[in-house]
């Protein structure tokens, strides 16, 4: 399977990690959205699309996010005890990724490519910024 497209779309936000959003087209014929660039303690990494997980209330079937302690919808108390939602959760236990790759090889040949379009896409950036417009003829 080969990578045929990257699209990059860079965030401004001062101070965020989360550096881009990007589509992967594969073999021209199957697109991934919503892959992120996240700066991390040890560099850029890219981290697949995920989902938010969910709860579903016992009384009246609203999914309600892993968490809270009461359903949304009606207002009951949330069974935690039960085994379906950790006592504790870390941002990483809430989210689950929808579409990630299977081998430590292509999760590599993926990062590689994405980062590549994402440093080609920051250096155009900033030279279509510092760059005057065209017909400005100013010495």
């Amino acid at each position: 399977m080969e990578i045929t497209e990257v699209r990059v779309s860079l965030k401004t936000k001062e101070r965020s990690r989360l550096k881009a959003f990007t589509t992967v087209t594969f073999d021209n014929c199957f697109v991934v959205r919503d892959i992120k660039i996240i700066e991390g303690n040890k560099g850029l990494f890219v981290a697949m699309p995920s989902k938010k997980l969910r709860i579903t209330c016992v009384q009246c079937n609203s999914r309600n996010e892993i968490g809270s302690k009461y359903c949304n919808q009606c207002g009951a108390r949330l069974n935690i005890s039960s085994g379906t939602q950790p006592t504790e959760s870390t941002p990483q236990e809430e989210h689950r990724d929808i579409a990630h790759p299977i081998t430590m090889e292509f999760r590599k040949y993926i990062q590689e490519k994405v980062l590549e379009a994402y440093e080609r896409e920051k250096r155009n950036s900033q030279e279509r910024r510092f760059s005057p417009p065209e017909g400005d003829q100013r010495v």
